[in-house]
């Protein structure tokens, strides 16, 4: 009897566990990327293209600023104060030292324009929804890995590198791509007369 009772009690064993292994996973909600506005400003007129993000460190926010002109916005993250100007190529402001340009941009005309800096922050597989924006993005990552799905392809900027956006009005979805936290700087000039971000689909 008790050879028995121990046969049945194995049984019942194996077959909660196949039981309990059918149930399905429960679903596991995709994280959002996390984006946060640091800077903007509001400008009538464009400096002669074509157009590139200059960003350069500075010691602190006061010398920055004073060195920022009217298409420079002084931003801090990553532990650092950013100087970031839209600008032809080539530029250097005083006081402080370029770490990178990113462009040239993709062209925007619009009767008023919008200059934003957005900071983009997650774990690996965070992403934001399918969005257009009425003018041109770029990323600058400074931890962790960018990827920018489009219509187009697929940009993947690695860290310590920059990269420029599709053209206005094209479709994207951003995602932490690497093995570690991503922290990018995203650069914006689009048209400020128009919603700065719209839901979208791929075709």
């Amino acid at each position: 009897m008790k050879r028995i009772l121990i046969s049945f009690f194995a049984v019942f064993v194996v077959v909660f566990k196949i039981e309990v292994g059918q149930l399905p996973a429960p679903a596991v909600a995709q994280q959002a990327l996390v984006i946060r506005p640091l800077a903007e400003v509001k400008v009538a007129q464009l400096p002669a293209g074509p157009l590139f993000w200059r960003l350069e460190n500075y010691p602190t926010l006061e010398q920055a600023r004073g060195a920022a002109g009217p298409t420079g916005l002084v931003v801090q993250s990553g532990g650092k104060v950013w100087l970031i100007t839209l600008a032809p190529a080539g530029g250097v402001s005083p006081g402080g030292t370029k770490v990178a340009e990113v462009g040239p941009l993709p062209e925007i005309v619009a009767a008023h324009y919008l200059l934003r800096i957005n900071e983009a922050t997650g774990p690996p597989g965070s992403i934001t929804a399918v969005h257009t924006h009425p003018g041109s993005e770029a990323f600058y990552v400074l931890a962790g890995e960018s990827t920018s799905q489009t219509p187009d392809g697929v940009i993947r900027v690695e860290v310590g590198h920059g990269e420029t956006g599709r053209p206005s009005g094209t479709p994207m979805q951003v995602s932490s791509s690497g093995s570690t936290d991503l922290l990018s700087l995203v650069m914006f000039v689009v048209d400020a007369d128009k919603p700065f971000s719209s839901p979208a689909t791929f075709p």
